[in-house]
């Protein structure tokens, strides 16, 4: 084979021998409050099922009824045989939900960004974009071919200047920036982004995917939590976390909507969601708009874990939200961190570089409303027992 791979083994080493390289576990049962990985039952706070319905009896009853009724999957793109009513039925729920003229969906929210910032940007344009955004809205815009200029983290001010910097240099222009930013927990100051984007007649886009089913009136999102309605041009959501199934929206004014399906090249070229994900998706908004119980609870939850953590002496960095950094610094101390929870029998999972900055590894602890109190109690003592012994408290 030569030696044309040489430079990959030797990457993969520096990885290991940074502390960097990620050994990926194994999940051997369904998602909840607890699960099996790599042959072991453990408490889980790693992943993003923020209201318990992964796994939840009615979602998994109409992902059945979805696959008797429609089969597997589409065997289509939506622009040509794929789009079902299902679907429309969807777009039209979703789109009542979070209180929007229309909805279109995704095969995933990834590949939401990369199909929306492509059509609305070329090379003759210009991005603003919040500097830690999702690296599927980075590479949206690069895909894009337009202009990136980056402002500082949630800094209104500095939004305000890149744009003063760069008038009369671009033909059109977008603001993006996530609603909850995924790895600090924290939250866009979208009401004062807004002002800014109005003030300038530029388009507003953001990326709601961790505020879904979290932040805002029952869920509806950081749009709602601001009040804001109507005034967003774009939010971009995924249907993989808080609801608990796959699937990417986009939602907002009705010309881009329509503009999307015309040119969002995954709604084009990809086949659409499959008719189980679809339907699932729909028994979840179900219980979504039927009560704010499990919003309710992720927040008891969060607050309860957060308030204990920051008592026992633990940094929960900048988080409003229940995504709840454990800041530790370096690499090799997370992922050391990460392995004796797990041998305690408490998985979550350590950040390092690229997912995060250099020098802010951290143990991301994702709250559930599927935790019982039980289980955020002995994830507390188990926290703080690896923390003693590590040193970090």
């Amino acid at each position: 084979m030569g030696n044309r791979l040489d430079w990959m083994h030797q990457e993969l080493e520096g990885l290991k021998n940074a502390g960097l390289y990620n050994r990926i576990r194994t999940i051997g049962s369904p998602q909840g409050a607890w699960l099996v990985v790599d042959g072991k039952k453990v408490l889980n706070f790693c992943s993003n099922n923020y209201l318990g319905l992964a796994n939840r009896p009615e979602i998994v009853a109409a992902a059945k009824k979805g696959l008797d009724n429609y089969g597997a999957g589409p065997a289509a793109v939506r622009s040509i045989a794929g789009t079902m009513d299902l679907h429309l039925e969807l777009e039209r729920r979703l789109a009542a939900f979070k209180g929007v003229e229309a909805a279109v969906t995704f095969q995933s929210g990834f590949c939401a960004n990369l199909a929306t910032i492509q059509a609305l940007v070329t090379k003759e344009d210009v991005i603003f974009s919040d500097e830690l955004n999702h690296a599927s809205i980075i590479d949206g815009c690069r895909l894009s071919g337009g202009r990136i200029v980056r402002f500082a983290h949630a800094n209104p001010l500095d939004l305000e200047r890149a744009i003063k910097e760069n008038e009369g240099s671009y033909r059109r222009a977008l603001i993006i920036t996530d609603g909850v930013f995924s790895m600090d927990g924290d939250m866009a100051p979208l009401d004062e982004i807004y002002q800014i984007a109005n003030a300038h007649d530029i388009m507003l886009m953001v990326d709601d995917a961790h505020g879904e089913g979290v932040v805002g009136k029952g869920g509806r999102g950081i749009v709602d939590h601001f009040g804001l309605h109507g005034k967003v041009d774009i939010e971009v959501g995924t249907l993989s976390k808080a609801f608990g199934v796959m699937g990417g929206v986009v939602a907002g004014n009705a010309v881009i909507v329509e503009w999307l399906r015309q040119r969002g090249r995954p709604f084009l070229f990809s086949s659409a969601m499959t008719p189980p994900d679809v339907a699932a998706c729909i028994a979840a908004l179900d219980i979504l708009e039927s009560s704010t119980e499990l919003v309710d609870k992720l927040w008891e939850n969060a607050r309860y874990f957060k308030a204990e953590m920051k008592n026992a002496g633990f940094d929960t960095g900048q988080s409003v939200t229940p995504i709840t950094p454990i800041m530790l610094g370096e690499a090799p101390l997370a992922q050391q961190f990460s392995r004796e929870l797990f041998e305690e029998g408490v998985f979550a999972m350590a950040l390092g570089f690229p997912t995060v900055p250099k020098g802010k590894a951290r143990i991301r602890v994702m709250i559930s409303a599927a935790h019982s109190q039980a289980d955020l109690d002995q994830a507390l003592q188990t926290f703080i027992k690896v923390g003693k012994k590590l040193g970090v408290i």
